[in-house]
């Protein structure tokens, strides 16, 4: 087949279409949106998707959108976090799952003083959903949009569950130490804007987890792997009588460890290390590090089941249990 030279430099139509399989144009929309009710011959099916794929053919989105009310679009709406690999682990199930049920999952970073229109202007999305709840100009700008659905809902009481990402880890890293005999700890982290809201939230769990132990307060400490400064803040928590040492995630315990051997210290004799994410450099890094894993992967398949829940209204599972944080023991703790 030639393709026709009035597709030539411009998107390729369903009209195209049609006119290339020889049908009419609205056989050619009951096939590609596989219209329930319609009888098709399934030579005449085959005909027209063999001229889409030839002609190169793609639904118009918007098109599609405006005569149906539905983007079939789910946009997450993301703290200013870095995307390390457990987060990627989570959004890869989720898009997974939410593709199977015909829907795109599209993520979108919130930054504090960002000039550019918010992305739910220019896809409406049939859900609009954060881990923290959303300004009012924002939630103005999404219903004058025309959003069907915005998670945290305006003005409701009943905020995202985000004790996985922040609290149920540090409270393991500091029961893991606390039970290995440690008694004076520190928090560690990189300092790093773009980690602060974490870190200042896996720290306060873990500072009121040691409280509750009986443990002198839990200080905030960074400590910078680009300077050199490392090992002189290893060094200085040693001589201030720090065994143990809570790190926001498993880059900063890698940080922490090696500044520790460098220092000619015996790990865990005299300094414990855990992490916190197990991500690969956990197991790859020599001592291995101790860490808590978390199955991201089950809890993107729970967002993919929560948003069709939202949007279609299907119903939940009957046993939605949500996947407990694991201490990981290793060489480090």
């Amino acid at each position: 087949m030639a393709v026709p030279e009035s597709t030539t430099g411009r998107r390729v139509t369903a009209l195209d279409v049609a006119r290339e399989a020889g049908v009419s144009r609205a056989t050619v929309g009951f096939v590609l949106n596989n219209t329930p009710g319609q009888t098709i011959p399934a030579n005449t099916r085959e005909r027209v998707l063999r001229a889409a794929e030839h002609l190169g053919y793609r639904p118009n989105s918007a098109a599609r959108a405006l005569a149906s009310g539905r983007s079939r679009i789910i946009l997450l709406v993301l703290p200013d976090w870095p995307v390390e690999y457990r987060l990627r682990d989570y959004l890869d199930e989720a898009a997974l799952a939410l593709d199977k049920a015909g829907y795109s999952l599209v993520t979108y970073t919130s930054h504090p003083a960002q000039a550019a229109r918010p992305l739910w202007e220019a896809l409406s999305p049939d859900l609009v959903v954060s881990p923290v709840p959303f300004s009012p100009p924002d939630v103005a700008s999404m219903l004058a949009c025309g959003v069907r659905e915005i998670y945290p809902e305006p003005n409701r009481p009943d905020l995202p569950d985000v004790s996985l990402a922040t609290s149920a880890g540090p409270e393991l890293q500091v029961d893991h130490l606390h039970e290995r005999g440690h008694r004076n700890l520190v928090f560690a982290a990189f300092p790093e804007p773009r980690m602060a809201s974490l870190a200042a939230a896996r720290h306060q769990a873990a500072h009121d987890r040691a409280r509750s132990l009986g443990l002198s307060a839990l200080d905030l400490q960074h400590i910078d792997y680009h300077d050199g400064s490392a090992d002189r803040v290893v060094r200085r928590w040693l001589d201030a009588g720090i065994t143990g040492v809570i790190a926001v995630n498993d880059d900063v315990a890698a940080a922490v460890a090696s500044a520790a051997v460098r220092a000619g210290l015996r790990m865990p004799a005299d300094l414990a290390v855990v992490g916190h994410d197990d991500a690969p450099i956990a197991t790859m890094f020599v001592p291995a590090l101790s860490t808590v894993r978390i199955d991201t992967a089950a809890l993107g398949r729970g967002f993919a089941e929560f948003a069709l829940h939202r949007i279609d209204r299907r119903p939940l599972p009957a046993s939605r249990t949500r996947p407990k944080p694991t201490l990981v023991r290793r060489e480090t703790s």
